[in-house]
């Protein structure tokens, strides 16, 4: 028999997340030493180009200059204070990107949306392993998660995957990884909206700020209740 190994865990949640639509790139390819780079440092935790698009896509009637202003205020948000970050992108997310432009010669007042949430086939789904983090705070991190979904080039999920067939690999140990990348990488989670840790048959999800008794339990379809009779 053969031994399920933490790889196998990464690619079977791949491949699930390309059966609902999404584009899959492995996370060397699109590196900025890669074949077909997508970021210029590794630094970068959004994809640039691919946020700038979906701007594009997404508010055609807001003139170029304030559609960059736009793209500027989400990628300048910086502070020590990591859920302040969050909560300020969460906001731009939420209700827009306000922006501010001259048109017809009046001065207009707008907003940028960033993903669509009316209609979700507007929106670009990605899912990329093994997408290195070079970070510079008072020391150089340089740390790779398992497992990230990108919506319109935002990184808005980490999966982090243990082997549960290992005796000290647990989804406790996912979550203490997840502990480390906040201290260590704090810029990705700045545009974070939740975690998942699983050890490939135990899955649970969850906040930046959520402690471990707080990350649920996913359900699955046969878990719902069934009806009333």
């Amino acid at each position: 028999m053969s031994i399920l190994t933490e790889n196998d865990i990464e690619m079977a949640a791949i491949e699930d997340l390309v059966a609902l639509g999404y584009e899959y790139v492995y996370g060397g390819t699109i590196a900025p030493d890669g074949p077909t780079p997508e970021r210029q440092s590794y630094s970068d935790v959004i994809l640039e180009g691919r946020l700038s698009r979906a701007i594009q896509r997404l508010n055609p009637d807001i003139p170029a200059h304030a559609q960059m202003q736009a793209l500027r205020e989400v990628l300048r948000i910086k502070s020590p204070d990591l859920l302040a970050d969050n909560e300020a992108f969460h906001k731009l997310l939420i209700e827009g990107v306000p922006v501010q432009y001259v048109k017809n010669g009046q001065g207009k007042s707008d907003l940028v949306w960033l993903i669509d949430f009316g209609n979700w086939q507007n929106n670009a789904f990605l899912v990329v392993n093994q997408y290195t983090i070079i970070e510079n705070t008072s020391r150089t991190f340089n740390k790779r998660p398992d497992v990230l979904l990108f919506v319109n080039g935002i990184p808005v999920v980490d999966i982090e995957l243990k082997n549960a067939v290992g005796e000290t690999t647990t989804v406790q140990k996912a979550y203490q990884q997840i502990q480390t990348y906040k201290a260590t990488i704090p810029s990705l989670f700045t545009y974070n909206a939740f975690c998942i840790i699983t050890d490939g048959f135990e899955c649970r999800a969850g906040t930046i700020s959520a402690n471990e008794s707080r990350f649920c339990r996913g359900k699955l379809p046969m878990d719902k209740p069934k009806p009333p009779v």
